[in-house]
C-alpha cells in the first residue's frame, strides 16, 4: 500500500474518487457503497426516548469506493483535504482516537461488527461526501453506515435493514454520543419520493409518499453543530433528564394507584394517559429543567403522529403548523436552539414557508423549511438575501442552501 497522505480537493463524481483510489493504492476499486444523509422533518430528541420520528433521506450522501484486503486492516482516505487518512486493525478491543477525530466514526462499525460477528477482513478505500459536516444532517452516521455496509459485505454478515440499523446505532455509541437509531434507520431503509415514520424496539419503517407539490428546503445557519466536547455533554445531559423524568413519573403513577404497573418506556407512558394529564401530573414532581424536557418529549410525540396524518391528507399548512410548534418547543422547553437558528426560521417563514424548524440535535446546524413548490424560489431568495448576504456568508451557497430531494437508502455493489 502506498504511504498514507492527504488527497487534495473535493470530488463530486464517483469517477473522480475512483481515480483518487487508483492514485493512492495503485490499483482499481472493486466495490462502491453509498449511504445518504437525512433531514428530520419532525420528531426531534425523542428517538432516543423510544418514540417514533419522521425523517427522510437526502440526495446527498457519503460514498466509498473500496477494495477488500486479506488482513484485518482498514485504510480509508478522504477526498476532503480537511480529513487525514485513517488506518487501524479490526478487533473488538479497538480504542478511540482523541475526541472529535473523524476516524472514530470509521472505527465504530468495525469495533461493533468485530464484537458481534468476529469479522476478519478489512479494506482499502476512498471516501467522498457532499453532506455538510456538523450541520445536523447526519454526515457522521452516513459514514458509520457506509463503512459498516462495506465491512458487512466483505465479511458475509447478513442482517435485516432494521436489525443492521440497530447495530450501527449501537456502534455510534463508541464515539460518545448517546443518540437513538433514527439516523441509521432512515439512511439504510429510505425509499425514493418518501419520508418514513421510524419506530423503535424493534426498528420499523412506515413509508409515506411526500406530495408532489411540497418542497423541503435546507438552510445551514453556519453555526457548527458539533457532537463532541461541551455540546456532546449538553446533548447527553438532556437524555439523562428525560430518563430521570420517566422514572419519577412512572413510579409516582404506580404509587398513587393511577396505573397498575411501572411504565419502563416513553411509548408505554404516552399510551397510558393523555398528554395533558401527564403534564399536569408531572408539574410538581419534577425540577423545572426536567419538566421542560419532559414536556417537549410528550408533546413532540403527539406532533409526529398528527403531522404524519397531515402529510397523508396532503395538508401542507397543517404539516407546517406542527413544524412551527416543534421549533417553538425545541427553543423554549428543550433549549437547543440558537439566535441564528431562530433568525433563519423567521426569515424562512416571512419568505413564504408554511413551516420551519431546526433539524438535528440543535446548538447550530440546519433549519428545514416547508413551502409549496411554486413558492420555493421566494423562500430561497429571502434566505439568500435576508440571512446569508446580510451576514456575509455568500460563499459555498450550494452547500448551505438547497432543496431536499426525498431519496432512497444505502446500497453496496460490485463495480
Amino acid at each position: 500500500m502506498a504511504a498514507p497522505r492527504i488527497l487534495g480537493g473535493t470530488c463530486s463524481r464517483v469517477s473522480c474518487i475512483e481515480d483518487l483510489f487508483k492514485e493512492v493504492f495503485n490499483c482499481s476499486p472493486t466495490h462502491r457503497v453509498r449511504a445518504p444523509g437525512r433531514v428530520n422533518l419532525i420528531g426531534e430528541h425523542i428517538d432516543y426516548n423510544g418514540l417514533p420520528v419522521f425523517p427522510m433521506a437526502l440526495q446527498r450522501a457519503a460514498r466509498i469506493v473500496f477494495r477488500p484486503r486479506n488482513d484485518r486492516i482498514v485504510a480509508l482516505h478522504s477526498s476532503d483535504e480537511r480529513f487525514h487518512p485513517v488506518e487501524f486493525e479490526i478487533g473488538p478491543e479497538i480504542e478511540r482516537w482523541s475526541q472529535g477525530s473523524w476516524g472514530n466514526y470509521v472505527k465504530a462499525p468495525a469495533k461493533e461488527l468485530a464484537y458481534r460477528f468476529e469479522i476478519q477482513r478489512g479494506f482499502d478505500g476512498v471516501l467522498q461526501s457532499d453532506i455538510p459536516v456538523a450541520a445536523g444532517l447526519s454526515s457522521s452516521s452516513a459514514i458509520v453506515n457506509a463503512v459498516g455496509l462495506a465491512l458487512a459485505h466483505l465479511n458475509d454478515v447478513l442482517a435485516e435493514p432494521g436489525e443492521f440499523a440497530g447495530l450501527m446505532a449501537e456502534a455510534e455509541l463508541f464515539v460518545g454520543t448517546r443518540g437513538g437509531g433514527m439516523d441509521q434507520a432512515i439512511s439504510l431503509g429510505a425509499k425514493d419520493h418518501s419520508a418514513a415514520k421510524v419506530s423503535f424496539n424493534p426498528i420499523r419503517l412506515q413509508h409515506v409518499t411526500v406530495p408532489d407539490g411540497w418542497c423541503f428546503i435546507i438552510a445551514d445557519s453556519g453555526e457548527v453543530a458539533e457532537k463532541s466536547g461541551s455540546r456532546q455533554a449538553e446533548y447527553n445531559l438532556r437524555r439523562t433528564k428525560c430518563e430521570e423524568a420517566l422514572h419519577i413519573i412512572s413510579t409516582n403513577l404506580l404509587e398513587q394507584g393511577i396505573t397498575e404497573g411501572l411504565h419502563e418506556s416513553y411509548p408505554e407512558l404516552c399510551a397510558s394517559l393523555d398528554t395533558e394529564v401527564l403534564l399536569d401530573f408531572s408539574e410538581n414532581l419534577l425540577t423545572a429543567s426536567e419538566h421542560r424536557c419532559f414536556r417537549h418529549v410528550v408533546t413532540e410525540a403527539g406532533r409526529v403522529e398528527a403531522a404524519i396524518e397531515r402529510m397523508l391528507a396532503a395538508d401542507i399548512r397543517g404539516f407546517g403548523a406542527y413544524m412551527n410548534a416543534s421549533h417553538d418547543s425545541l427553543k423554549t422547553d428543550y433549549q437547543v436552539s440558537t439566535e441564528a437558528l431562530d433568525e433563519i426560521v423567521q426569515v424562512a417563514r416571512e419568505g413564504g414557508a408554511v413551516g420551519a424548524r431546526l433539524t438535528g440535535a440543535g446548538f447550530g446546524g440546519c433549519v428545514v423549511a416547508l413551502a409549496e413548490r411554486r413558492r420555493a424560489r421566494d423562500v430561497l431568495g429571502a434566505l439568500q438575501v435576508e440571512y446569508y448576504e446580510r451576514r456575509g456568508r455568500k460563499n459555498r451557497m450550494n452547500e448551505r442552501l438547497f432543496i431536499a430531494v426525498p431519496s432512497r437508502g444505502a446500497s453496496v455493489r460490485v463495480i
